[in-house]
């Protein structure tokens, strides 16, 4: 199954490893200084040039992981992952 993110970019359900909501999450240091670590090392893509909602981290085989923002919230993303398995 697929998962589209926005724009142009799908990814596999079996490559998500966590959706997580950008507003609540970063409140906490230790989710910021991870974000910036991991766009310090090139694995963060952003999804369109809206304002980022979610951030997506996923499974990369040549990465170790990759972390995707988009504009989608995390409530549309867990929709869109559960009506595939109706």
């Amino acid at each position: 199954m697929y998962l589209h993110l926005g724009q142009n970019t799908v990814i596999t359900h079996d490559e998500i490893i966590g959706i997580f909501d950008l507003d609540n999450t970063t409140v906490s240091k230790k989710t910021r200084d991870y974000l910036n670590l991991a766009q310090k090392q090139g694995r963060v893509e952003a999804v369109s040039e809206e304002l980022p909602k979610s951030f997506i981290v996923c499974s990369d085989e040549e990465k170790g992981f990759k972390i995707y923002l988009s504009q989608i919230s995390c409530a549309t993303l867990l929709k869109r992952t559960q009506e595939n398995y109706k």
